[in-house]
């Protein structure tokens, strides 16, 4: 199976038409069909690592300030408990908790419910575990690349440039969020980052602090960056890596997406 990061931005881009969300829908309709999808979503931290292994995961609508119509959307695909210890079993069961508790956060469901908008395909999350530093979660992930040729589609959700405290709408609207706009040290991040990310520089990324103060600025808390990690690190050498969605917003934020396909 291919692998997906997806820069999932603005909870209204679960119900909205626009650019974004018209790319969400074109990767869903290409892509294989899954036989279950995994999600490390930006919006489930936990102290350990968890994996949701209900029957029947709720929709989380964890965010506040948006129309009701936001509210009202569901997403009501089955869970996968058998996938859930699976998971477990791949990154040791003696490390991983099984969840009966947490649901589908907007990280995740927000983005399936345009991908795969029937919610039919069972779909399971993977806690970030906050205790870790990020060359840890790099290295837990690369034990989930066997879930690719088990018909698992991996999507991480996260944006790997976000600092919403100095995000700048012109009107003040949210509705002016998705208008491309991106302050200069949150475009040269994001040029960093996808310059590591084509020479295959893991070890860098999974180090950014180091890379200097636009990425400093652009990952202030590691959240929403670390999903990345998890979609490197299940990339296979031979892999065509593709961009979309490419585009800064709010001027400190950047929608980039990236999906990986093994090679015909």
């Amino acid at each position: 199976m291919p692998v997906l990061f997806v820069g999932h931005g603005s909870p209204m881009n679960a119900i909205e038409d626009n650019t974004f969300s018209r790319a969400w829908r074109d990767v869903g309709q290409r892509l294989p069909r899954p036989r279950a999808i995994l999600c490390i979503s930006a919006h489930w931290e936990t102290w350990g690592t968890l994996v949701t292994a209900m029957e029947a995961p709720r929709t989380i609508h964890d965010f506040g300030g948006f129309p009701p119509e936001l509210y009202a959307a569901r997403y009501p695909a089955p869970g996968s408990p058998p996938l859930a210890e699976e998971v477990r079993q791949l990154l040791g069961p003696d490390a991983v908790g099984l969840d009966l508790e947490w649901g589908l956060d907007h990280g995740c469901w927000s983005v399936l419910l345009q991908m795969f908008p029937q919610a039919r395909i069972p779909v399971v999350q993977l806690s970030l575990n906050a205790a870790m530093a990020p060359r840890e979660h790099y290295a837990l992930a690369q034990a989930l690349a066997p879930l690719r040729r088990q018909g698992v589609l991996i999507l991480a959700s996260g944006n790997i440039v976000h600092n919403l405290r100095r995000a700048v709408l012109p009107s003040g609207s949210l509705r002016d969020f998705n208008r491309p706009f991106g302050l200069d040290w949150a475009l040269e991040a994001r040029a960093t980052f996808r310059s590591l990310i084509d020479q295959d520089r893991h070890a860098e990324l999974a180090d950014y602090p180091s890379l200097g103060p636009s990425v400093q600025l652009a990952v202030p808390t590691p959240e929403h960056y670390l999903p990345l990690l998890y979609a490197l690190a299940v990339k296979d050498q031979d892999d065509h890596l593709t961009y979309f969605n490419d585009e800064a917003v709010a001027g400190s934020l950047t929608m980039t997406s990236l999906l990986l396909e093994p090679r015909p």
